[in-house]
C-alpha cells in the first residue's frame, strides 16, 4: 500500500508518500487540476492501493471525486488536533506533508467523519434556497423603502396587488425609476425560482421518513427537518444532547479556572443554515405551545430576548435529536420523556 500525506491548497498539493512494502519515502509538489490527476491516475494504472491522508479544507471536492472514482481510500483529518499533534515550530509545505503522513503511519491520524456524496448534494439544495431567499428579503426592503419615501406605510398591502399597482404607479426620477423597475424584475424573476426549490425540498422529505417523523413536533417544517436530518445524519454519533448543542455551536464560550467561571457568547461553531433555521423553528413553537411560551417569557424577563431565542432553539436540537435517536414521533416524546426505557427510569418514564 501506498500511504500519502497531502497539504492541500487551492492550486497545488504538496505530498510526502511512501510504499509500505519498500519503504521508499518520497515527496512531490502536484499542481492542481492537470500534474495532481495524473499523478493518481498513475499509481492507479499500477494497481496498487493508496490511502490519502489530509486536513478538512474548502475547495478539494474534484479531489474527492478523483479518488472515489480511483477506489482510493481518503482519511480527513481535523486540522485542529492535526496542528496540536505538531512538536516542531518551524512550519512549511513540505514539513506539513510529512507531518501527515507521520500521524498515518503512526496510526494517529485524527480521522472525522464526512458525510456521503447524496447527502453533500442535498445540502446545496437546502444552501441555495436559502440564498435566493436572503436575496428575495434583500430585494423587498429596498422596493419597501421605495415605497415609505412615497407616503406608503402599510408593509403587508405592498405585496398584494393594490399594492403593486400602487408602488409601479408613483412618479419617480429616472433613476429612481430604473431602479424599481429592474429590483420589481429580479422579484419576478426569484419567486417562481423559490417556489420550484421548496417543492424539491418538499418532495425529498416525502421520500425521508426521518424528516417526516421531525415534523410532528410543532414548529418544524419540512425545510428544517430536512436540514437536521442531513447535518446530523446519524444520531448515534453523539452520546448526549449536549454534544448535540456543542456541534451546532449553540453553547457558550466558556473560560474557567479554579473558582472563576467565565461564560461569553455562543461558539457559532457547526453549521450555520441549521442553527439559524433551529432559532426561527423555535419561535414558532413558542407562540404554538404554552410550556415553550412561559419558559421563554421567563427567560426573556431574566436574560433578554436575544438569549432567550437561542435557549429555546438549543431546546429544541436537543428534543429533535431524541426524537431520531429514538425513532419517536412528538406526541411519543411527550408522553414517555426522552429517555424512556433507559436503565434507572422506572416504568420507562423520564
Amino acid at each position: 500500500m501506498i500511504i500519502i500525506g497531502a497539504d492541500y491548497h487551492p492550486t497545488f498539493q504538496q505530498i510526502a508518500f511512501v510504499d509500505s512494502e519498500t519503504g521508499e519515502l518520497r515527496e512531490r509538489r502536484l499542481e492542481h487540476p492537470e500534474a495532481a490527476e495524473k499523478f493518481y491516475r498513475e499509481l492507479a494504472a499500477q494497481g496498487k492501493k493508496v490511502r490519502v491522508g489530509m486536513e478538512a479544507s474548502g475547495h478539494a471536492r474534484w479531489f474527492e471525486r478523483l479518488l472515489a472514482e480511483l477506489d482510493f481510500e481518503l482519511w480527513i483529518g481535523d486540522a485542529a488536533e492535526i496542528r496540536r499533534k505538531r512538536e516542531r515550530k518551524q512550519k512549511t509545505d513540505r514539513q506539513d506533508a510529512e507531518h501527515i503522513l507521520r500521524l498515518l503511519l503512526k496510526d494517529d491520524f485524527p480521522r472525522i467523519w464526512v458525510p456521503s456524496w447524496e447527502n453533500r448534494d442535498l445540502r446545496q439544495l437546502l444552501w441555495h434556497r436559502h440564498r435566493m431567499v436572503q436575496a428575495r428579503t434583500r430585494i423587498m426592503n429596498q422596493l419597501q423603502a421605495v415605497a415609505l419615501n412615497e407616503g406608503l406605510r402599510s408593509k403587508k398591502r405592498l405585496w398584494r396587488e393594490a399594492g403593486r399597482k400602487q408602488l409601479e404607479a408613483f412618479r419617480l426620477a429616472p433613476w429612481a425609476s430604473r431602479r424599481r423597475h429592474d429590483l420589481l424584475e429580479l422579484l419576478d424573476r426569484l419567486n417562481p425560482t423559490i417556489a420550484a426549490l421548496s417543492q424539491a425540498i418538499e418532495q425529498e422529505v416525502h421520500n425521508c421518513p426521518e424528516a417526516q417523523r421531525l415534523m410532528t413536533h410543532p414548529g418544524v417544517g419540512p425545510l428544517t427537518a430536512l436540514a437536521f436530518v442531513l447535518i446530523i445524519e446519524r444520531a448515534d454519533r453523539f452520546q448526549c444532547g449536549k454534544q448535540i448543542a456543542s456541534y451546532l455551536g449553540l453553547v457558550p464560550l466558556e473560560d474557567s479556572s479554579g473558582n472563576r467561571r467565565r461564560l461569553g457568547h455562543i461558539t457559532k461553531q457547526g453549521n450555520s443554515l441549521l442553527r439559524f433555521l433551529l432559532v426561527e423553528a423555535a419561535q414558532v413553537t413558542v407562540r404554538s405551545l404554552p410550556e415553550w411560551r412561559s419558559r421563554y417569557v421567563h427567560l426573556t424577563m431574566r436574560r433578554g430576548r436575544k438569549i432567550a431565542k437561542v435557549a429555546m432553539a438549543r431546546k429544541l436540537a436537543v428534543r429533535l435529536y431524541w426524537m431520531m435517536r429514538k425513532e419517536r414521533g412528538y406526541e411519543q416524546v411527550k408522553k414517555f420523556g426522552s429517555h424512556a426505557g433507559q436503565p434507572g427510569n422506572r416504568d420507562g418514564v423520564k
